[in-house]
């Protein structure tokens, strides 16, 4: 191989820093200059980026209020901007708490409202009061009925968020949960249905929901009768393996301490599990009776 010239590394070297100096006297309205001027002004005007904070839920006609560090670099404060459902929001953000103002954003009362707040590297802001954008229970009963073939209906008005109903049925002395509507969650008038199983005799049913504040809302009781629903009765008096019912029906069977053993909905139930002792049975409208399990 044939060794390098004497001079080439300088010739070199030469070259290079000729090219560098026809470079930097290029005019600024150069297109190679003007791309990485723009590149260097969009790199020293970014933020440090860390992360995005996301608070979802309803507008319930309060705002939100944030707590807004200092950077880590300790010059400006951490949030560099907010948007609501994806519009930046114009409120004044460079101080160490703000009141982000949803009224601006033209949001109706339960309305499904996405803050995003994007803040810098090295430290976080906190939403002081996220609880204001859940859903609470705001519904009122237009009207209720429950038709022959025992269709619960019902029609709402002034919900402000997708809260379940919970369908209950007076049974044994208390309110027992038997099934689930999804809430609208809009203030004009909604309506539902559920289909129930009513007992033998007087049927009392109702519709509850519970918000962020664990407070139960319920509707008016509203009574039912089926004519051709049949009472229930039960055998073996002394049952060993199954308790028979006549037809199908809830129960629930109670331990001599109060403590529920079994419960379900049928025709039949397997008491092979249960040790010998004395129980209480509860089903159909029937409260309380006992049996002695053998």
């Amino acid at each position: 191989m044939e060794p390098p010239r004497a001079g080439s590394v300088d010739t070199a070297r030469s070259t290079i820093t000729i090219r560098f100096r026809a470079y930097l006297r290029q005019p600024k309205h150069h297109p190679t200059m003007r791309f990485h001027y723009a590149l260097l002004a969009s790199l020293l005007a970014a933020p440090a980026f860390a992360g995005t904070i996301v608070v979802e839920g309803n507008y319930q006609g309060k705002n939100l209020y944030i707590q807004n560090p200092f950077s880590e670099a300790g010059v400006g404060f951490c949030v560099f901007e907010v948007t609501v459902n994806d519009q930046i929001a114009t409120d004044e953000i460079n101080s160490s708490a703000f009141e982000l103002d949803l009224k601006n954003f033209g949001l109706k009362l339960g309305d499904a409202i996405v803050v995003k707040i994007r803040h810098k590297d090295g430290c976080t802001p906190v939403v002081l009061n996220p609880e204001v954008l859940k859903p609470k229970s705001t519904f009122d009963i237009v009207k209720q009925s429950i038709a022959s073939d025992g269709t619960y209906t019902f029609t709402t008005s002034n919900e402000t968020g997708e809260l379940p109903f919970i369908v209950e049925q007076k049974r044994w002395n208390k309110w027992v949960k038997v099934g689930e509507v999804p809430g609208v969650g809009k203030p004009g008038e909604n309506s539902y249905s559920f289909k129930v199983t009513p007992h033998s005799g007087e049927n009392t049913f109702r519709v509850r929901q519970v918000d962020l504040t664990r407070k139960s809302r319920y509707s008016e009781a509203v009574k039912f009768t089926d004519p051709s629903v049949q009472p229930v009765t039960w055998s073996p008096a002394k049952p060993k393996e199954e308790i028979v019912f006549t037809a199908n029906t809830l129960y629930e069977i109670y331990d001599q301490y109060g403590n529920i053993v079994k419960r379900g909905y049928a025709s039949r139930i397997d008491i092979t599990g249960l040790k010998k002792d004395l129980y209480y049975l509860n089903y159909d409208n029937k409260l309380g009776e006992s049996f002695l399990k053998r």
